[in-house]
Protein backbone atom coordinates (compact mmCIF):
# COMPACT_ATOMS: atom_id res chain seq x y z
CA UNK A 1 0.00 0.00 0.00
CA UNK A 2 1.20 3.28 -1.07
CA UNK A 3 2.33 6.07 1.61
CA UNK A 4 -0.47 7.38 4.03
CA UNK A 5 -0.83 11.26 3.22
CA UNK A 6 -2.14 11.96 6.32
CA UNK A 7 -1.24 9.91 9.88
CA UNK A 8 -2.99 11.00 12.57
CA UNK A 9 -2.48 8.91 15.98
CA UNK A 10 -4.25 9.56 19.20
CA UNK A 11 -4.26 12.90 18.89
CA UNK A 12 -6.30 14.98 21.45
CA UNK A 13 -7.21 18.67 21.86
CA UNK A 14 -8.25 20.31 24.74
CA UNK A 15 -10.00 23.76 25.25
CA UNK A 16 -10.90 26.37 28.70
CA UNK A 17 -14.40 27.21 29.30
CA UNK A 18 -12.18 30.86 31.18
CA UNK A 19 -10.67 32.99 28.70
CA UNK A 20 -8.82 34.94 31.38
CA UNK A 21 -7.53 30.80 32.87
CA UNK A 22 -7.01 30.16 28.99
CA UNK A 23 -4.45 33.70 29.15
CA UNK A 24 -2.97 32.43 31.96
CA UNK A 25 -2.90 28.05 31.04
CA UNK A 26 -1.21 29.26 27.61
CA UNK A 27 1.55 32.10 29.26
CA UNK A 28 2.70 29.14 31.10
CA UNK A 29 2.70 26.71 28.41
CA UNK A 30 4.65 28.92 26.34
CA UNK A 31 7.06 29.39 29.25
CA UNK A 32 7.28 25.79 29.95
CA UNK A 33 8.40 25.03 26.28
CA UNK A 34 10.91 28.19 26.16
CA UNK A 35 12.73 26.40 28.92
CA UNK A 36 12.61 22.99 27.47
CA UNK A 37 9.72 22.13 29.95
CA UNK A 38 6.47 20.86 28.16
CA UNK A 39 4.63 19.70 31.12
CA UNK A 40 2.13 16.61 31.37
CA UNK A 41 -0.59 17.95 28.65
CA UNK A 42 -2.83 14.46 29.24
CA UNK A 43 -4.60 15.85 32.47
CA UNK A 44 -6.83 18.64 32.43
CA UNK A 45 -6.83 21.58 34.66
CA UNK A 46 -9.21 23.57 36.07
CA UNK A 47 -12.45 24.40 33.69
CA UNK A 48 -10.66 22.84 30.60
CA UNK A 49 -12.55 20.06 28.34
CA UNK A 50 -11.35 17.83 25.71
CA UNK A 51 -12.70 18.95 22.50
CA UNK A 52 -10.97 15.80 20.85
CA UNK A 53 -9.79 13.01 22.46
CA UNK A 54 -7.91 9.72 20.98
CA UNK A 55 -8.35 10.20 17.42
CA UNK A 56 -6.26 7.75 14.76
CA UNK A 57 -6.56 6.93 11.21
CA UNK A 58 -5.01 7.19 7.30
CA UNK A 59 -5.80 9.17 4.27
CA UNK A 60 -4.21 7.67 1.07
CA UNK A 61 -4.27 8.95 -2.55
CA UNK A 62 -7.48 8.96 -4.18
CA UNK A 63 -9.03 8.72 -0.67
CA UNK A 64 -11.93 10.62 0.84
CA UNK A 65 -12.86 10.86 4.58
CA UNK A 66 -16.00 11.83 5.44
CA UNK A 67 -16.22 13.33 9.05
CA UNK A 68 -19.57 13.02 10.26
CA UNK A 69 -21.32 14.10 13.88
CA UNK A 70 -23.66 16.21 16.04
CA UNK A 71 -22.51 20.02 16.14
CA UNK A 72 -20.13 20.47 18.76
CA UNK A 73 -18.41 16.98 18.34
CA UNK A 74 -14.82 18.64 17.21
CA UNK A 75 -14.81 18.27 13.50
CA UNK A 76 -13.72 21.57 13.19
CA UNK A 77 -11.33 21.38 15.37
CA UNK A 78 -9.84 18.05 13.71
CA UNK A 79 -9.35 19.91 10.41
CA UNK A 80 -7.71 22.68 12.05
CA UNK A 81 -5.22 20.56 13.33
CA UNK A 82 -4.72 18.93 10.46
CA UNK A 83 -4.07 22.51 8.36
CA UNK A 84 -1.76 23.49 11.18
CA UNK A 85 -3.76 26.53 12.35
CA UNK A 86 -3.58 24.72 16.14
CA UNK A 87 -1.40 22.00 17.65
CA UNK A 88 -2.35 19.21 19.55
CA UNK A 89 -2.25 18.57 22.85
CA UNK A 90 -2.28 14.89 22.67
CA UNK A 91 -0.93 12.46 20.15
CA UNK A 92 0.58 13.16 16.67
CA UNK A 93 -0.70 14.16 12.95
CA UNK A 94 1.91 13.59 9.86
CA UNK A 95 0.85 15.16 6.70
CA UNK A 96 2.86 14.55 3.34
CA UNK A 97 1.96 16.84 0.45
CA UNK A 98 0.04 20.32 -0.65
CA UNK A 99 -2.87 20.87 1.31
CA UNK A 100 -5.76 22.88 0.63
CA UNK A 101 -8.62 23.87 3.19
CA UNK A 102 -11.84 25.56 2.57
CA UNK A 103 -12.53 25.40 6.85
CA UNK A 104 -14.43 28.73 7.61
CA UNK A 105 -15.95 31.39 6.01
CA UNK A 106 -13.66 33.80 3.76
CA UNK A 107 -10.39 31.96 5.82
CA UNK A 108 -7.31 32.62 3.77
CA UNK A 109 -8.14 35.64 2.03
CA UNK A 110 -7.24 39.44 2.76
CA UNK A 111 -10.53 41.08 3.14
CA UNK A 112 -8.43 44.34 1.67
CA UNK A 113 -7.37 42.98 -1.19
CA UNK A 114 -9.30 42.07 -4.59
CA UNK A 115 -9.90 39.10 -5.55
CA UNK A 116 -7.17 38.76 -8.64
CA UNK A 117 -4.84 39.39 -5.62
CA UNK A 118 -6.01 36.83 -3.49
CA UNK A 119 -5.40 34.10 -5.92
CA UNK A 120 -2.28 34.71 -6.20
CA UNK A 121 -1.45 35.49 -2.66
CA UNK A 122 -2.73 31.97 -1.94
CA UNK A 123 -0.95 30.32 -4.57
CA UNK A 124 2.58 31.87 -3.48
CA UNK A 125 1.94 30.65 0.09
CA UNK A 126 1.43 27.20 -1.44
CA UNK A 127 4.59 27.97 -3.63
CA UNK A 128 2.65 27.50 -6.82
CA UNK A 129 4.71 29.51 -9.80
CA UNK A 130 3.09 32.36 -10.89
CA UNK A 131 3.34 31.26 -14.47
CA UNK A 132 1.24 27.85 -13.13
CA UNK A 133 -1.44 30.61 -12.21
CA UNK A 134 -1.77 31.90 -15.20
CA UNK A 135 -2.68 29.41 -16.62
CA UNK A 136 -5.38 28.20 -14.24
CA UNK A 137 -6.49 31.83 -13.46
CA UNK A 138 -9.58 32.17 -16.18
CA UNK A 139 -10.75 28.52 -15.38
CA UNK A 140 -10.86 29.71 -11.44
CA UNK A 141 -12.93 32.58 -12.09
CA UNK A 142 -14.77 30.95 -14.60
CA UNK A 143 -15.60 28.41 -12.21
CA UNK A 144 -16.09 30.91 -8.95
CA UNK A 145 -18.93 32.68 -11.77
CA UNK A 146 -17.65 35.93 -10.44
CA UNK A 147 -15.83 37.57 -13.46
CA UNK A 148 -17.22 41.08 -12.76
CA UNK A 149 -15.72 41.53 -9.25
CA UNK A 150 -12.58 40.13 -9.43
CA UNK A 151 -11.09 43.15 -9.14
CA UNK A 152 -13.16 44.44 -6.25
CA UNK A 153 -11.83 43.44 -2.87
CA UNK A 154 -13.03 40.89 -1.06
CA UNK A 155 -14.48 42.82 1.59
CA UNK A 156 -17.57 43.50 -0.82
CA UNK A 157 -18.00 40.08 -1.49
CA UNK A 158 -21.44 38.12 -0.47
CA UNK A 159 -20.63 35.23 1.91
CA UNK A 160 -21.94 32.98 -1.18
CA UNK A 161 -19.47 34.92 -3.48
CA UNK A 162 -16.79 34.50 -0.66
CA UNK A 163 -17.11 30.61 -0.96
CA UNK A 164 -17.44 30.50 -4.44
CA UNK A 165 -13.38 31.77 -4.81
CA UNK A 166 -12.87 29.84 -1.79
CA UNK A 167 -13.37 26.44 -3.46
CA UNK A 168 -12.59 27.33 -6.67
CA UNK A 169 -9.02 28.39 -5.39
CA UNK A 170 -8.76 25.67 -3.42
CA UNK A 171 -9.74 22.98 -5.87
CA UNK A 172 -7.85 24.33 -8.93
CA UNK A 173 -4.18 24.94 -7.49
CA UNK A 174 -4.03 21.16 -7.52
CA UNK A 175 -3.83 20.06 -3.60
CA UNK A 176 -2.39 16.74 -2.91
CA UNK A 177 -4.71 17.11 0.23
CA UNK A 178 -8.03 19.00 0.28
CA UNK A 179 -10.19 19.80 3.36
CA UNK A 180 -13.79 20.78 2.83
CA UNK A 181 -15.87 21.77 5.91
CA UNK A 182 -19.42 22.93 5.79
CA UNK A 183 -19.12 26.05 4.26
CA UNK A 184 -20.13 24.88 0.75
CA UNK A 185 -23.73 24.86 2.41
CA UNK A 186 -23.67 28.56 2.25
CA UNK A 187 -23.77 28.54 -2.04
CA UNK A 188 -26.36 28.12 -3.81
CA UNK A 189 -27.78 24.54 -5.22
CA UNK A 190 -26.26 25.31 -8.85
CA UNK A 191 -22.66 25.68 -7.09
CA UNK A 192 -23.19 23.28 -4.71
CA UNK A 193 -23.35 20.93 -7.50
CA UNK A 194 -20.56 22.00 -9.32
CA UNK A 195 -18.39 22.21 -6.54
CA UNK A 196 -19.46 18.16 -5.98
CA UNK A 197 -18.42 17.22 -9.05
CA UNK A 198 -15.24 19.03 -9.04
CA UNK A 199 -14.47 17.14 -5.50
CA UNK A 200 -15.32 13.48 -7.74
CA UNK A 201 -13.21 14.81 -10.51
CA UNK A 202 -9.95 15.47 -7.75
CA UNK A 203 -10.88 11.95 -6.14
CA UNK A 204 -10.42 10.19 -9.32
CA UNK A 205 -7.17 12.34 -10.07
CA UNK A 206 -5.81 11.37 -6.85
CA UNK A 207 -6.38 14.30 -4.20
CA UNK A 208 -7.38 13.18 -0.89
CA UNK A 209 -10.22 14.79 0.52
CA UNK A 210 -11.72 15.02 3.65
CA UNK A 211 -15.35 16.09 3.93
CA UNK A 212 -17.81 17.59 6.63
CA UNK A 213 -20.99 17.30 5.56
CA UNK A 214 -24.22 16.87 7.59
CA UNK A 215 -25.49 15.93 4.18
CA UNK A 216 -25.63 12.09 4.22
CA UNK A 217 -26.36 11.62 0.42
CA UNK A 218 -23.36 13.53 -0.46
CA UNK A 219 -21.43 11.36 2.31
CA UNK A 220 -23.00 8.22 1.02
CA UNK A 221 -21.95 9.31 -2.56
CA UNK A 222 -18.31 10.33 -2.11
CA UNK A 223 -16.55 9.07 0.89
CA UNK A 224 -14.74 5.48 1.28
CA UNK A 225 -15.39 5.54 4.69
CA UNK A 226 -16.70 7.92 7.54
CA UNK A 227 -15.19 8.98 11.07
CA UNK A 228 -18.11 9.33 13.39
CA UNK A 229 -17.72 11.98 16.31
CA UNK A 230 -19.48 13.03 19.29
CA UNK A 231 -18.31 14.70 22.33
CA UNK A 232 -17.52 11.25 23.89
CA UNK A 233 -15.93 8.83 21.09
CA UNK A 234 -15.15 8.31 18.18
CA UNK A 235 -15.58 5.80 15.67
CA UNK A 236 -13.98 4.86 12.05
CA UNK A 237 -16.30 2.89 9.97
CA UNK A 238 -14.88 1.26 6.59
CA UNK A 239 -18.78 0.66 5.49
CA UNK A 240 -20.06 4.19 4.86
CA UNK A 241 -23.86 3.18 5.05
CA UNK A 242 -23.07 1.67 8.82
CA UNK A 243 -21.57 4.45 9.75
CA UNK A 244 -24.65 6.96 8.36
CA UNK A 245 -27.03 4.85 10.67
CA UNK A 246 -24.68 5.72 13.62
CA UNK A 247 -24.43 9.06 12.96
CA UNK A 248 -28.60 9.14 12.48
CA UNK A 249 -29.03 7.11 16.03
CA UNK A 250 -26.20 9.81 17.61
CA UNK A 251 -28.29 12.89 16.20
CA UNK A 252 -31.68 11.69 16.39
CA UNK A 253 -31.69 9.56 20.12
CA UNK A 254 -34.10 7.10 20.85
CA UNK A 255 -37.82 7.83 22.40
CA UNK A 256 -38.12 6.56 26.13
CA UNK A 257 -39.16 2.43 25.49
CA UNK A 258 -41.93 2.49 27.60
CA UNK A 259 -46.25 2.51 26.37
CA UNK A 260 -47.36 5.50 27.56
CA UNK A 261 -51.20 5.14 28.52
CA UNK A 262 -52.45 8.76 28.70
CA UNK A 263 -56.20 7.53 28.43
CA UNK A 264 -57.13 3.97 28.68
CA UNK A 265 -61.00 4.55 29.17
CA UNK A 266 -64.10 6.85 30.92
CA UNK A 267 -66.87 5.90 33.14
CA UNK A 268 -69.33 4.69 30.22
CA UNK A 269 -66.13 2.47 27.98
CA UNK A 270 -62.85 0.83 29.28
CA UNK A 271 -60.70 -0.59 27.25
CA UNK A 272 -59.66 -3.85 29.12
CA UNK A 273 -56.84 -5.12 26.99
CA UNK A 274 -54.98 -4.06 23.92
CA UNK A 275 -53.04 -6.77 21.95
CA UNK A 276 -50.37 -5.11 19.74
CA UNK A 277 -48.93 -7.05 16.77
CA UNK A 278 -45.07 -6.48 17.13
CA UNK A 279 -42.72 -3.29 17.76
CA UNK A 280 -40.25 -4.39 15.65
CA UNK A 281 -41.06 -3.29 11.90
CA UNK A 282 -40.15 -4.26 8.48
CA UNK A 283 -40.39 -2.53 5.65
CA UNK A 284 -44.00 -3.22 3.37
CA UNK A 285 -45.26 -4.76 6.84
CA UNK A 286 -48.11 -3.54 8.67
CA UNK A 287 -48.92 -2.23 12.53
CA UNK A 288 -51.72 -3.81 14.10
CA UNK A 289 -53.44 -2.81 17.12
CA UNK A 290 -56.38 -4.94 18.55
CA UNK A 291 -58.56 -2.70 21.40
CA UNK A 292 -61.03 -5.25 23.98
CA UNK A 293 -63.23 -2.97 25.22
CA UNK A 294 -66.19 -3.23 27.76
CA UNK A 295 -68.79 -0.38 27.39
CA UNK A 296 -72.09 0.70 29.56
CA UNK A 297 -73.41 2.98 26.69
CA UNK A 298 -73.21 3.07 22.79
CA UNK A 299 -70.77 5.14 21.45
CA UNK A 300 -71.47 6.04 17.39
CA UNK A 301 -69.68 7.64 15.26
CA UNK A 302 -66.28 7.89 16.88
CA UNK A 303 -63.17 9.17 15.73
CA UNK A 304 -60.08 7.44 15.39
CA UNK A 305 -56.66 8.96 15.13
CA UNK A 306 -53.36 7.63 14.21
CA UNK A 307 -50.20 9.13 14.52
CA UNK A 308 -46.76 8.13 13.42
CA UNK A 309 -43.43 9.93 14.90
CA UNK A 310 -39.73 9.66 13.68
CA UNK A 311 -37.36 10.15 16.27
CA UNK A 312 -35.50 11.97 13.45
CA UNK A 313 -38.08 13.86 12.42
CA UNK A 314 -39.36 16.92 13.36
CA UNK A 315 -43.01 16.90 11.98
CA UNK A 316 -45.79 14.13 11.82
CA UNK A 317 -44.33 11.22 9.59
CA UNK A 318 -48.01 10.19 9.38
CA UNK A 319 -51.43 11.41 10.60
CA UNK A 320 -54.94 10.38 9.53
CA UNK A 321 -58.28 9.88 11.31
CA UNK A 322 -60.79 7.11 9.89
CA UNK A 323 -62.45 10.23 8.45
CA UNK A 324 -60.04 10.52 6.39
CA UNK A 325 -60.64 7.02 4.63
CA UNK A 326 -64.41 7.83 5.37
CA UNK A 327 -64.67 5.02 7.25
CA UNK A 328 -67.54 5.28 10.10
CA UNK A 329 -67.01 2.84 13.08
CA UNK A 330 -69.57 2.47 15.83
CA UNK A 331 -69.01 1.03 19.69
CA UNK A 332 -71.73 -0.28 20.35
CA UNK A 333 -72.79 -1.42 24.19
CA UNK A 334 -71.29 -4.26 25.78
CA UNK A 335 -68.21 -6.12 25.35
CA UNK A 336 -66.12 -5.96 21.87
CA UNK A 337 -63.51 -5.32 20.41
CA UNK A 338 -61.89 -2.01 17.84
CA UNK A 339 -59.16 -3.21 15.23
CA UNK A 340 -56.75 -1.00 14.00
CA UNK A 341 -54.14 -1.55 11.32
CA UNK A 342 -51.55 0.62 9.36
CA UNK A 343 -50.61 -0.81 6.25
CA UNK A 344 -47.10 -1.05 4.19
CA UNK A 345 -45.04 0.98 6.11
CA UNK A 346 -41.99 2.77 4.71
CA UNK A 347 -39.51 4.21 7.49
CA UNK A 348 -36.39 2.48 7.62
CA UNK A 349 -33.95 2.23 10.22
CA UNK A 350 -35.39 4.70 13.15
CA UNK A 351 -37.14 4.83 16.41
CA UNK A 352 -40.55 5.68 16.53
CA UNK A 353 -43.23 6.07 18.27
CA UNK A 354 -47.40 4.96 17.14
CA UNK A 355 -49.99 7.21 19.04
CA UNK A 356 -53.50 5.95 18.67
CA UNK A 357 -55.98 8.19 20.14
CA UNK A 358 -60.28 7.20 20.10
CA UNK A 359 -62.53 10.17 20.36
CA UNK A 360 -65.94 10.20 21.00
CA UNK A 361 -68.61 11.75 18.08
CA UNK A 362 -67.06 15.50 17.04
CA UNK A 363 -64.10 15.19 19.60
CA UNK A 364 -66.52 15.30 22.35
CA UNK A 365 -64.11 13.58 24.58
CA UNK A 366 -61.44 11.26 24.82
CA UNK A 367 -61.80 7.46 25.03
CA UNK A 368 -58.43 5.94 24.31
CA UNK A 369 -55.15 7.12 24.43
CA UNK A 370 -51.39 5.19 24.19
CA UNK A 371 -48.48 6.04 22.32
CA UNK A 372 -46.26 2.90 21.90
CA UNK A 373 -42.70 2.88 20.80
CA UNK A 374 -41.50 1.02 17.85
CA UNK A 375 -38.62 0.18 16.03
CA UNK A 376 -37.99 0.22 12.24
CA UNK A 377 -35.33 -2.31 10.52
CA UNK A 378 -32.73 -1.44 7.67
CA UNK A 379 -32.64 -2.25 4.42
CA UNK A 380 -29.55 -3.10 2.48
CA UNK A 381 -27.62 -0.70 0.63
CA UNK A 382 -30.09 2.48 1.61
CA UNK A 383 -29.45 4.92 3.69
CA UNK A 384 -32.53 7.51 2.95
CA UNK A 385 -35.03 7.44 5.76
CA UNK A 386 -37.90 5.70 3.44
CA UNK A 387 -37.73 3.06 0.49
CA UNK A 388 -40.11 3.26 -2.29
CA UNK A 389 -40.77 0.88 -5.11
CA UNK A 390 -38.44 1.26 -7.85
CA UNK A 391 -39.01 -0.21 -11.02
CA UNK A 392 -35.52 -0.24 -13.82
CA UNK A 393 -36.70 -0.99 -17.10
CA UNK A 394 -34.17 -1.31 -20.95
CA UNK A 395 -35.28 -1.71 -23.76
CA UNK A 396 -33.07 -2.42 -26.95
CA UNK A 397 -35.01 -0.37 -29.57
CA UNK A 398 -33.17 -1.79 -32.46
CA UNK A 399 -34.20 -5.75 -31.44
CA UNK A 400 -37.89 -4.86 -29.90
CA UNK A 401 -39.71 -5.83 -32.42
CA UNK A 402 -38.09 -9.16 -33.03
CA UNK A 403 -37.24 -10.16 -29.80
CA UNK A 404 -40.51 -9.51 -28.46
CA UNK A 405 -41.74 -7.72 -24.97
CA UNK A 406 -39.24 -7.01 -21.81
CA UNK A 407 -37.72 -10.31 -20.66
CA UNK A 408 -38.02 -12.18 -23.57
CA UNK A 409 -35.13 -10.68 -25.67
CA UNK A 410 -35.46 -6.83 -25.74
CA UNK A 411 -34.49 -6.21 -22.29
CA UNK A 412 -35.51 -6.86 -18.72
CA UNK A 413 -36.55 -4.78 -15.72
CA UNK A 414 -35.78 -5.17 -12.07
CA UNK A 415 -37.73 -4.37 -9.20
CA UNK A 416 -36.28 -3.01 -6.27
CA UNK A 417 -38.10 -3.38 -2.88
Amino acid sequence: MSLALIEVRATGKKFCRSLKRSLWYGLRDLAGEALGRRGDRSTLRRHEFWALRNVSFDLYQGETLGLIGPNGAGKTTLLRILHGLITPDEGSVTVRGRMQALIALGAGFSPVLTGRENIYVNASILGIPRKQVDRRFEEIVTFAGIPDFIDSPVQSYSSGMTVRLGFAVAAHLEPDILLVDEVLAVGDEGFQIKCLNKIGELKANGTAIILVSHNMHTVSTFCDRVLVQSAKEHELFTNVAEGVRAYKQLVHPSMDGHIEKLCSGTPGIEFVKVDISHTELELGGDFHLRLYYRATTSYDDVEIDTVLLVARETSFHYQATNRTFDKRVDLPAGEGWLDITVHDLRALHADGRFAVAVWGRDRSEILFWWRIPVRFTTALRCTGTNLYHTTFLTHLSSSAEASGPAGEGSGGHVVSR
